[in-house]
């Protein structure tokens, strides 16, 4: 191959950062740095802005053309022989530029402030923070104070868009001038360059379209447990530090790229072999390093797991997002399902009575339990599972216990009744399909029977309209939606627990029409 058409990787490369610099640019006219609109801001492009998808996806997969021909660049000009022969201080000068590309690839993961980008970027803040002397003054220059926030994105968003910017146009344009001085550019290099940019563009498109984009992971949170995966550029020093227990991490961290780039600068040192094996020697490594961190997460069940459950919040996110994005910004945006505005009810009005176990912690959307768990102290009856067929079956059987009734005023004295094995099945299938949904009928009309035939009817009644005795309820639509309404707004209804209520009224002074009704739809969903 014509030796010339070596020469384009580096307009290619200077296309690529020009490419970056614009659509940058769109995308910043749509961006708003802060932790409460960042990822909104990010959303809005993805999802709204007529191609923001195709935009934000092209300065995403440009970022990884730019370091892939960083790469051949640098091997081109090894093995052309220019390391050696154009003037050193070009050559140092692209090194500082490769390096400001790198910083760029770093600052630019934090802007979206969503989870994959939150948390990879503080493991490389930490490990900053490990400098000797320096390290803990560094870390909080860059992150604007002692912890993550906001002043930590708009630093980074101020390197990212103005000072990295700044430099690094600087240095290219002397870069490119040293390496033309004594070079005829126009015509004949200048096809030939034109075709690298085209194909930059062509390869750029390809990716994007195929990857749909770029991806934006779910609102950061700060609280939730991420197990984070740099950018596959950074794959391999992730990976070697996977093989340094300790203090033997940190200095890997900031060792290894001090002597890949000592390496570097001492090259036009060198002869155009050694050049060239000790290129081809971090090359290789680099490579084996990725492939094994690729390999060992595609064998990482608890990892895999993690992915499946953060893909998933994502598309939560998302889908969310469309209603809406509240002005708290980033993880309000769950406050759009009305199952998390439930959950978020639930935690305020009812845990001191009440406990809910294994549903979402209010806010996060990633899964978590509820911390508190039933202990018997609890006034009110635990509510996990509540009214399903195995809560029944066990509250009927011991209906004073502390998780049930035990520690009311009023409404404990319940004997357990008196039916057991299929006669208990049947009964509870009765109890269980007066809140609807599916059921066995032949089995509940059984159930019907042993409810006469043991006098549970002698407290409870099934029409609608008669007030129990001692509390109870009537059993005429017993847990569905509608009857849980009417209990949060008011228990005390004759048909309902009446003159025993202990619940407080939670009408619409105190709670909306709305919120009456995810409350009921988050504890009816317990039955199933």
């Amino acid at each position: 191959m014509d030796r010339k058409w070596g020469r384009v990787l580096g307009a290619a490369l200077a296309f690529a950062l020009l490419l970056q610099a614009v659509t940058g640019m769109l995308m910043a006219s749509f961006y708003a740095p802060s932790a409460t609109t960042a990822w909104a801001a990010v959303a809005y492009i993805q999802e709204e802005v007529t191609l923001g998808w195709f935009v934000r996806g092209l300065h995403s997969m440009g970022a990884s053309i730019t370091v892939v021909l960083l790469g051949l660049h640098l091997v081109q000009t090894i093995a052309s022989g220019t390391y050696a022969t154009a003037p050193r201080r070009n050559w140092f000068l692209g090194l500082v530029a490769m390096s400001l590309v790198l910083a760029f690839a770093l600052t630019g993961y934090l802007l979206p402030w969503d989870q994959k980008g939150y948390w990879a970027t503080q493991v490389a803040t930490s490990l900053l923070g490990e400098t000797p002397l320096v390290g803990d003054y560094l870390r909080r220059v860059v992150q604007g104070g002692g912890d993550y926030g906001n002043l930590t994105l708009t630093h980074f968003y101020a390197l990212h868009t103005m000072l990295l910017p700044a430099l690094t146009a600087t240095l290219v344009v002397i870069h490119i001038r040293w390496a033309r001085r004594t070079q005829a550019w126009w015509p004949e290099d200048a096809w030939r360059d034109a075709i690298a940019c085209a194909a930059v563009v062509a390869v750029g498109y390809a990716l994007v379209v195929r990857a749909h984009g770029a991806p934006l992971e779910a609102p950061a949170d700060p609280s939730s447990q991420y197990d984070a995966r740099p950018e596959w550029y950074f794959l391999p020093l992730f990976q070697m530090l996977k093989y340094l227990p300790g203090k033997l991490e940190t200095i890997g961290a900031l060792g290894l790229p001090l002597v890949v780039g000592a390496v570097l600068v001492f090259l036009p040192m060198a002869s155009r072999r050694t050049a060239f094996v000790a290129v081809a020697a971090i090359g290789i490594g680099a490579g084996g390093l990725a492939l094994i961190a690729k390999i060992s997460d595609a064998h990482n069940e608890p990892y895999q797991k993690g992915r499946a459950r953060a893909e998933a919040d994502a598309r939560r996110a998302l889908a969310l997002a469309k209603k809406g994005v509240p002005p708290a910004g980033g993880m309000a945006v769950y406050d759009n399902d009305p199952a998390e505005r439930a959950r978020k009810l639930f935690a305020d009005k009812c845990v001191g009575c009440h406990v809910l176990d294994d549903e979402p912690a209010a806010g996060k959307g990633n899964g978590a339990a509820d911390p508190r768990r039933a202990n018997g102290d609890e006034k009110g009856p635990l509510l996990t599972g509540w009214m399903s067929r195995a809560w029944l079956t066990d509250f009927l059987k011991q209906p004073d216990a502390p998780k049930y009734f035990g520690n009311t005023k009023k409404l404990h004295g319940m004997k357990p009744v008196k039916a057991e094995g299929e006669e208990l099945r049947a009964l509870v299938e009765w109890i269980y399909a007066q809140g609807g949904g599916k059921f066995d009928q032949a089995l509940a009309d059984r159930g019907h029977e042993i409810y006469k035939r043991d006098d549970c009817d002698d407290c409870h009644s099934d029409d609608g309209k008669t007030e129990g005795v001692d509390g109870a309820p009537n059993f005429a639509g017993h847990a569905s939606a509608e009857w849980i309404e009417k209990l949060i707004r008011d228990g005390g209804l004759p048909t309902l627990f009446s003159d025993h209520n202990e619940m407080p009224k939670l009408g619409k002074e105190k709670l909306s029409d709305d919120d009456v009704a995810a409350l009921a739809t988050l504890i009816e969903g317990q039955r199933s």
